[in-house]
């Protein structure tokens, strides 16, 4: 599947619906950027049971309970970037431009957005 497709079919689940009016976006949007952050610590808080609890040891039920977990992040990452009006493939792709201008000055670690 590609991300446009994705971006496009999941509009059905979306509570507030396509949104066109732009003015509508206000508190839809803050609900999904908070949605977004819950279900990003929904992950860490998996990964932090199985550091705690397994030795660190990902067993297949827990590689399971992950993808939908990272389903739900990613959901609210397309939702996120349609009410802004951007193409998740474009998003995607200006992320690894981003990227791999910074393997290319040798600047993947460290910090700061405009390393």
């Amino acid at each position: 599947m590609e991300l446009k497709d994705y971006q496009k079919e999941i509009i059905k689940f979306d509570v507030n619906g396509p949104l066109a009016d732009l003015q509508q976006v206000n508190f839809a949007f803050l609900d999904k950027v908070l949605g977004l952050a819950g279900e990003s610590g929904e992950v860490a808080d998996k990964v932090k049971k199985i550091i705690r609890d397994q030795d660190g040891v990902i067993r297949e039920a827990d590689k399971t309970a992950l993808e939908k977990e990272l389903g739900d992040v990613l959901w609210h990452v397309a939702t996120c970037a349609r009410y802004l009006g951007l193409d998740l493939e474009q998003v995607a792709q200006v992320n690894l431009n981003k990227l791999e201008s910074r393997q290319l000055r040798g600047k993947i670690a460290g910090s700061g957005d405009e390393r």
